[in-house]
């Protein structure tokens, strides 16, 4: 088989292109440039897609005997995760640029041109398995490594293109055999650190990096009751179950802090209450696919049970889920109150250890919250006629 094995220049991928080499494939290593700034080296563990891990993917390459390669995709990695990332926060959605990367480029631009140059798949070194469903479909499951586990970032791929995926680590058990299996094929990448955080705001400064690139304008800081507590310098600066910054300054009738509760941009304000508000009961999501066949009771537009997981290496918590807007919104009730979700994130449901699809939240609700007075005093509660019978 001819596979295009996308180099990051770290451990992990240089592992899985070495396994493909030695599973007899005729592979070719390329490595993306994503960043606008070539120039920029890593700070520690932060970031990727640097000029250093440009050279670290050569280097395994030459070590492998492979052929190697650097595709330019900065404008497409601008366009489909920066600017998106840039828009989301600007509607008042916290979203997940690394999903956006696997979707838009990793398994889509990269995927795309590997097809057309004639590859029959892309290794890369996600900690994922892809197994045959009942009917032959691809499924995406969980690797053996639960802690390493990436399918969540990964739920966002479609049948169509887990055909011509190849995660070679899939059933190894640690990241430090990895690590060991590096060292003894003398791959100088054996114990460089994993990167974090946002790969283009290297620094960690999220807040300052899109203040400037949204325009804020203060606003005001509202109550459960619809009363003005406090004006913020801009409400697209503020998240979901954030505390600190919000600058208030009285304290709430029982003494306890505030934390955001919701971001309404429209308005430019932002709600602000206990912390017993930010556990979430129901949460709709938009622009949903599945990562296999589709199961039949959601076809069927029956409520199926599954596991919710709405960050990487997140608590899975069982849920009952249903198709509903002619397939463009699901519908999910987590079992138990779930704290931390916002709009933007993604929610991956899962059966077992397969992934089952993805969404996009675009409400993530509280019933008490609902309850709450709009700008105008107007109750924003809706009925809540999609709640799964008793």
């Amino acid at each position: 088989m001819k596979v295009l094995a996308a180099m990051s220049g770290g451990v992990d991928s240089a592992v899985a292109a070495a396994r493909a080499v030695d599973a007899g494939h005729e592979v070719v290593g390329v490595h993306l440039a994503l960043s606008r700034m070539p120039g920029t080296l890593r700070t520690g563990s932060r970031g990727c897609c640097t000029i250093e891990d440009a050279s670290d993917a050569w280097r395994a390459c030459e070590r492998l005997g492979i052929p190697f390669y650097t595709w330019d995709f900065s404008e497409r990695f601008k366009e489909d995760v920066v600017d998106d990332f840039v828009a989301e926060y600007a509607a008042g959605r916290t979203p997940n640029p690394c999903m956006r990367c696997n979707e838009k480029i990793k398994f889509a631009a990269l995927l795309e041109r590997a097809l057309q140059l004639g590859f029959d798949a892309v290794c890369t070194g996600h900690y994922a398995a892809v197994r045959p469903g009942p009917d032959g479909t691809p499924e995406l499951h969980r690797a053996a490594d639960d802690a390493k586990d990436q399918s969540y970032v990964l739920g966002v791929l479609t049948a169509e293109q887990l055909e011509h995926c190849l995660f070679p680590l899939a059933d190894t058990p640690s990241k430090e055999l990895v690590r060991a299996e590096a060292a003894e094929r003398g791959l100088s990448v054996a114990q460089k650190p994993d990167s974090h955080d946002i790969c283009f705001i290297p620094d960690g400064d999220t807040r300052g990096w899109l203040a400037e690139r949204i325009d804020l304008a203060p606003g005001a800081i509202l109550g459960t009751d619809g009363e003005r507590l406090g004006t913020h310098t801009g409400a697209q600066a503020y998240t979901v179950g954030q505390r600190k910054g919000l600058a208030i300054g009285r304290p709430a009738p029982d003494g306890r802090p505030r934390f955001v509760l919701e971001v309404r941009p429209k308005e430019n304000t932002v709600v602000v209450g206990g912390r017993e508000l930010l556990d979430v009961d129901r949460i709709e999501g938009i622009r949903p696919t599945w990562a296999g066949a589709p199961l039949p009771e959601a076809a069927a537009g029956d409520w199926f049970d599954c596991q919710l997981q709405f960050r990487a290496h997140g608590e899975i918590v069982p849920a009952l889920a249903r198709v509903g807007d002619g397939g463009e919104r699901w519908l999910i009730r987590p079992e138990r109150p779930l704290r931390g979700v916002a709009p933007g994130q993604t929610a991956v449901l899962y059966r077992g250890t397969r992934v089952l699809g993805q969404v996009t939240i675009d409400r993530a609700r509280n019933r008490a919250l609902d309850e709450a007075p709009g700008p105008d005093g107007e109750r924003t509660a809706e009925p809540d006629r999609d709640r799964p019978a008793q």
